[in-house]
């Protein structure tokens, strides 16, 4: 099929659509949110992926054979996990036996090589890093057009980001001097607008039909981070119903460099550049090497997941039937595991409870004295409630607020930063000796937030209801009831948001804890709440908390209510669970000699590893906390407490395997994705980084937008803190109403189906069952 120059003009060009929606989307730092980096590839099978990715960026998606290799020798890998895994695995190339599957292995893989842009192949005629090149000024023109506060002298925008980026490089004189003469002319002579730019670069490169999809995508995955930053806005609007050009006019920009190095080198290019032609327009599918390793990835997934049966197969303990005399919700954050643990081992008539971090409250919020919403709920919702925090005097402080800000912007601006220092440098020299020195500073807690008056009586019932139901927390109350959100206190930190809450958004959990307490408070909720069947005592209280996961230290916003006689005790009780908690988290973190040090990794300079976040997670289950209490699960699963048994038509389960489950695999992901291909999905060494547009870190001084977690977040210097396992999503409820579930939502059925999560069903007989690739169950072990 010919290239359509007109429909592709007019963006009616599929090829380009899938291009564009093969590639993740990345939050600013600002709000930074865990996302899969294979989010665009997972309606393929595993492998299948693995070949695309490896013929448009030279990417693998598992370790290398040597990673497997050495887990069979130490036994953490067993025959029996290989024979499984090579019997559930397709026909199509794979191994014949397992004495074949040994002998392939045995063989280095071929380091995975992407198809050769344009620029790279005129580098190679010419000796001219010409991918550095354009690499370099498109970074340089997207910092600033992307920039988000931080540019002392903003890019001036002409529209929409092509016509920037055309009217920017129509003035760059650094190509011409760098070997390729005429290209500001080659620019003028572009279209103006993005569509036919792109239209016209791909009919001069001749790309045929059947070759442009993974040649865009190729073309795009030169671009790193910032075409995932571009996909956001394009993410975010389909969320809304609406389309954003944003990437596509990047990939404008990018194909217009490629078009202006043809037409200089066609001749000597001709014959290489039809072979790569030919190349992209063949059919991707898996090869024997992607089958191999599909394999033996699935062989390690296995041998987790025997590991994490053998600690639930124990006995588990009988709940007390007295009522207990605390309760704690946490996040499911695999960190309030070791937490949870500790808490509960210190006291019989202690439960604690796992549930997404946003606590159901779907918010927008302000904060105080602040124009900024930020939407403090998982990034695949739309926010339904807006809160704020607002109290008496505000007008005051909100012009307080404005002129700090204007005066720290006078202080960076570019006519008057370096004068700023001279004369008012010293009067900042008691902070930066205190922060040198790791001094803590003590901040004011926010006054509590609320939510709009408009909320109707009704609305609030409704929602608290909702809440409750979704916890399965709708009797046997405790007189206190702890709503404990998350976040990380750290310095000196670009990747701060990144260890905060990721269902509130890559923000602290606080909000959501506190709203949730203040409503569930409520007296007028409590008797709405009655009379629909859950009858919350009268002496309980909701108590909101704020758990630090640095240092594991619970502040508890006790003045949002009155003094409760329970309030002394559960203080101590979170006091000792920390210490526990830290000392079983120093054993794993370097250079740190026990867990009280760990407070002061938070407020040092130097340290690039203050926690390991969500490293090293493995498996979410969704049941009640019976199957896991007293189980020793290392902070690697997330818990989420769920009785079916409680959960009238299963719109709690739905919601749970369509949200809290799609989140867990996203984080999942994105750490497998750091390790197994740190050069594309990583964020590069956090000794190199320098923020830039305040929205994400490169390396050096400009280039490409590092995304994904830096390797010190998934490294500890000698080995890896992250074992690359897929996420296995246990869920006790009966099989039946899962499957339904997930023949009605078939994007969630193919992270299962196409290998890249792992489900299974846990009966109360002790059973478990596997869900297939071919969407059947059968026994687990």
């Amino acid at each position: 099929m010919p290239f359509d120059l007109h429909d592709a003009a007019q963006g009616h060009d599929a090829a380009l659509d899938r291009a564009l929606a093969a590639i993740p989307p990345a939050w600013p730092l600002a709000a930074t949110v865990a996302v899969n980096p294979f989010l665009g590839q997972v309606g393929e099978d595993f492998a299948t992926a693995a070949a695309r990715l490896a013929r448009v960026g030279g990417i693998a998606t598992t370790m290398p054979r040597e990673w497997f290799a050495a887990r069979i020798a130490q036994g953490a890998i067993t025959e029996a996990d290989l024979a499984a895994a090579l019997e559930a695995a397709p026909l199509a190339h794979r191994p014949e036996s397992l004495e074949a599957l040994h002998a392939a292995l045995a063989r280095p893989r071929p380091a995975p090589r992407a198809l050769p842009t344009v620029a790279e192949l005129v580098a190679e005629i010419t000796g001219t890093d010409w991918p550095g090149i354009i690499a370099d000024r498109l970074g340089a023109f997207a910092a600033s057009w992307f920039d988000a506060g931080q540019a002392l002298w903003p890019v001036q925008h002409r529209g929409a980001l092509y016509a920037s980026w055309r009217a920017t490089a129509l003035r760059d004189l650094t190509p011409e001097i760098l070997g390729l003469p005429g290209f500001c002319a080659h620019v003028a002579a572009t279209p103006a607008g993005a569509a036919a730019a792109t239209a016209r670069a791909l009919a001069t490169l001749g790309v045929p039909a059947a070759a442009r999809e993974t040649l865009l995508h190729g073309l795009l995955m030169t671009l790193g981070g910032w075409a995932q930053l571009a996909r956001q806005r394009g993410f975010e609007a389909e969320l809304e119903g609406r389309t954003d050009p944003t990437l596509a006019e990047l990939l404008a920009a990018r194909l217009v460099w490629e078009e202006a190095l043809f037409a200089a080198h066609a001749e000597a290019l001709a014959p290489r550049w039809a072979e790569v032609l030919d190349a992209h327009a063949a059919p991707v599918t898996a090869g024997a090497e992607e089958a191999l390793d599909a394999i033996l990835q699935d062989a390690a997934d296995r041998a987790g997941q025997r590991a994490l049966a053998a600690k639930l197969a124990a006995a588990p303990a009988a709940p007390a039937e007295t009522r207990p005399v605390l309760q704690a919700a946490f996040c499911i954050d695999v960190r309030s595991e070791v937490m949870r643990r500790a808490l509960e081992s210190l006291d019989a008539g202690i439960r604690t409870q796992g549930f997404a971090g946003f606590f159901g409250l779907p918010v927008a919020h302000r904060a105080f004295a602040s124009d900024v919403v930020e939407n403090r709920l998982p990034v695949l919702l739309r926010p339904g409630l807006r809160s704020c925090t607002a109290v008496e005097g505000e007008v005051p402080a909100r012009i307080g607020a404005r002129a700090k800000r204007a005066w720290g912007r006078f202080s960076q601006a570019a006519v008057s930063s370096f004068a700023f220092v001279e004369a008012a440098g010293l009067l900042h020299a008691g902070g930066l000796l205190r922060d040198a020195l790791g001094l803590k500073h003590t901040a004011k807690a926010e006054p509590p937030p609320r939510l709009p008056e408009s909320l109707t009586p009704e609305a609030r019932i409704a929602t608290a209801e909702a809440v409750l139901r979704a916890m399965s927390m709708t009797e046997g109350f405790a007189p206190l009831v702890l709503l404990l959100g998350h976040g990380a206190e750290v310095t000196n930190n670009p990747h701060a948001s990144a260890l905060h809450c990721g269902a509130c958004g890559g923000h602290r959990g606080d909000v959501s804890a506190r709203l949730l307490a203040l409503l569930l408070n409520d007296k007028a909720v409590r008797a709405g709440l009655a009379a629909r069947g859950i009858a919350v005592p009268a002496d309980t209280l909701f108590l909101a908390g704020l758990h630090d996961t640095t240092g594991d230290r619970v502040t508890l916003y006790a003045a949002d209510h009155g003094p409760h006689p329970a309030l002394a005790q559960a203080e101590a009780w979170l006091a000792r669970a920390g210490a526990l908690a830290r000392a079983e988290r120093a054993l794993r973190l370097p250079r740190a000699p026990g867990g009280e040090a760990l407070s002061a990794r938070s407020t040092d300079w130097a340290e690039t590893r203050p926690e390991w976040g969500l490293a090293g997670c493995q498996a979410f289950i969704a049941a009640p906390r019976a199957l896991t209490a007293g189980r020793d699960l290392g902070g690697r699963v997330f818990l989420h407490d769920y009785d079916w048994r409680r959960d009238a038509g299963f719109g709690v389960l739905e919601l749970i395997l369509t949200a809290p489950v799609v989140v867990a695999s996203w984080i999942s992901l994105q750490y497998h994705g750091s390790v197994v291909a740190p050069e594309a999905f990583g964020g590069g060494n956090k000794l190199l980084h320098n923020v830039t547009g305040g929205v994400g870190v490169v390396e050096g001084n400009g280039g490409t937008l590092r995304v994904g977690l830096p390797w010190q977040s998934v490294h500890d210097g000698e080995a890896l803190a992250h074992e690359p396992l897929r996420l296995t999503v246990c869920i006790a409820a009966p099989r039946a109403e899962i499957g339904a579930i997930l023949d009605r939502h078939p994007g969630v059925r193919a992270l299962f189906t196409n290998g890249w999560l792992h489900l299974f069903a846990l009966e109360e007989d002790g059973q478990a069952w596997r869900f297939g690739a071919e969407g059947s169950w059968r026994a687990a072990f």
